[in-house]
């Protein structure tokens, strides 16, 4: 028995010494690609196509091993179109991957290129946005606002109509005005600045999102999805706050708790801890301000 072990031991170990620095390079980028494909594919009707496509291969799997000849023939002929198949089917989560990939270069780029971050600016637009929203709230007027982040959103903010304003709640709020003509659209935020409004933001094509959303949500939704921005929305029917990030909407927030999201998701790090030259809106954590004036103190 101790033999045998002895003996897997030492061809386990030569397997080991036979493997370069190239193969686990390789191996690290095919398991990084099944990493990130599954992660694209989780929750979605395409996950489902995916076990569909498994079952097939573990059938034709098992046919080859009983020699079913004519259904081993009718499987392989499927999997001959297996590519073009997969193109056709998969065409909005491959659209999504190659538009993560193109999200990846644009923030080494800014992080090389970019500006030093304004913090008081970016607290006043939290402030600012934060009172008209809960103003909004309160009268039932519907807005929409995207906030950029690393990712610019310039052929969304071309449909628009570019106003390059201070935030202020007054503004905001007479942008979503319901006889205004730019409040039927986005208002982006870029740079602490009310940059663009009456802009067209993709819809969401998520299925499980619930009937009763409607076209800001959708919207709303439709835009983490497609970036990394963080979306901020006032309901004209019920009155209710909701922020999307990431494709996930959170509904019915109070003022408070909008305001710290927006400064968790918005304001960056402590100055000392902050990478120098950085541009726009950084997903990334602080404190509160609550903790903040206590450190002031």
């Amino acid at each position: 028995m101790q033999e045998a072990i002895l003996e897997t031991l030492g061809t386990l170990q030569r397997c080991i010494q036979l493997i370069s620095i190239q193969d686990l390079i390789d191996m690290g980028i095919i398991a990084y690609v099944i990493y990130r494909g599954m992660k694209l594919l989780k929750d979605t009707s395409a996950m489902r196509l995916a076990k569909g496509i498994l079952i097939i291969f573990a059938a034709q799997i098992v046919a080859e091993s009983l020699q079913l000849n004519t259904v081993s023939w009718i499987l392989q002929q499927v999997f001959s179109f297996g590519a073009l198949f997969l193109a056709i089917v998969f065409q909005p989560e491959l659209r999504r991957m190659l538009e993560q990939l193109g999200k990846g270069q644009g923030q080494l780029r800014k992080f090389l290129t970019g500006t030093e971050v304004d913090v008081v600016a970016i607290e006043q637009c939290i402030n600012q946005t934060v009172a008209a929203c809960e103003s909004m709230s309160w009268t039932r007027t519907g807005a929409l606002m995207v906030f950029e982040r690393q990712e610019r959103l310039s052929e969304i903010i071309t449909t628009g109509t570019r106003i390059d304003a201070e935030p202020s709640e007054p503004l905001i709020k007479n942008i979503f005005f319901h006889n205004s003509p730019l409040h039927d659209g986005a208002l982006v935020v870029r740079d602490a600045r009310l940059f663009a409004a009456g802009c067209v933001l993709p819809l969401s094509s998520n299925q499980n999102l619930s009937r009763d959303l409607g076209t800001r949500h959708r919207a709303a939704v439709g835009m983490s999805e497609a970036s990394d921005a963080v979306l901020v929305v006032v309901s004209e029917e019920t009155g209710a706050i909701s922020v999307a990030i990431g494709g996930m909407l959170k509904r019915h927030l109070s003022p408070e708790t909008l305001r710290k999201i927006l400064v968790a998701e918005l304001m960056p790090e402590e100055k000392e801890e902050q990478p120098p030259k950085r541009n726009g809106f950084l997903p990334r954590k602080r404190n509160t301000q609550a903790e903040r004036k206590g450190k002031s103190k």
